[in-house]
């Protein structure tokens, strides 16, 4: 999910592997060379530490195990296991506000995706109303990743955007040069982080052992230059209850009449 750069799937390759070896587990790091389908990676029996976006894990009926989610060191999530969308716009083009691309072009990851769909869908309900219920004369996608999205912006193929923001934040970390591209105009609620998950049938202990190393890392000394690098303070534990948001804004656009992107 957050491998938008090479030395940025680095850094997670390294974070992970020290992970695994304090967890005393073994967990074969995926090859993301050529990104992974995310919907066949979450089905998958043999997971033992993999981000899960929040929207798509409180929609399942066979819910991965939650081991914990991260907490992001920028000073705009407080502290806390939380993340936001941002609306991007091409930093070369006109748009200043999220109402200046209003009649444009809005793209979009997947729908099940809370930072590429579920979040705008909820933040745009307050442009929306009777006499206008469509914001946008075109809507683009699924894209199924959001880095092509951030690319579209730039070529000018779309007039905005909603990516999420963690991951803005970790590419102006790792490449600052392409962040620079794109400008912000209005970002999103915070929502819960996507937590880190291991399947089911992973065994209790094995996944206990794999959680408690995360909600301790940041007291290792070898794992602090680690999460620095992926701009995280610690992760927390996290219970079911925590992604019930996700439902609920979901079914506040669809009883606002706005079910999707429009």
């Amino acid at each position: 999910m957050y491998s938008w750069s090479p030395s940025l799937t680095a850094a997670w390759q390294r974070l992970l592997e020290w992970i695994a070896t304090a967890a005393g587990v073994e967990l074969p790091v995926l090859d993301q060379s050529t990104p992974t389908n995310l919907d066949e990676l979450w089905a998958r029996p043999d997971m033992g530490c993999v981000f899960m976006c929040g929207y798509p894990w409180a929609l399942r009926r066979d819910r991965p195990a939650l081991l914990a989610a991260p907490v992001p060191s920028p000073p705009r999530y407080g502290g806390r296991p939380v993340y936001v969308t941002d609306f991007i716009v091409s930093a070369a083009g006109p748009h200043r506000t999220l109402e200046d691309t209003f009649g444009g072009v809005i793209a979009y990851s997947t729908e099940h995706s809370h930072s590429g769909y579920n979040a705008p869908r909820y933040h745009l309900l307050e442009h929306v109303s009777p006499g206008r219920p469509a914001l946008y004369r075109a809507v683009l996608g699924p894209y199924i990743r959001q880095r092509p999205l951030l690319d579209l912006v730039v070529k000018g193929e779309a007039d905005v955007a909603a990516i999420d923001g963690y991951a803005l934040d970790l590419l102006r970390r790792h490449e600052p040069a392409t962040a620079a591209r794109v400008r912000v105009v209005e970002t999103t609620v915070p929502a819960p982080s996507a937590p880190l998950v291991a399947s089911s049938g992973i065994d209790a202990g094995t996944r206990e052992r794999i959680a408690q190393t995360l909600v301790t890392a940041h007291h290792a000394s070898a794992a602090r230059p680690l999460l620095d690098d992926v701009l995280l303070t610690r992760f927390d534990r996290v219970t079911p209850a925590d992604f019930e948001v996700f439902l609920e804004r979901e079914r506040a656009a669809r009883d606002a009449g706005y079910p999707k992107l429009a």
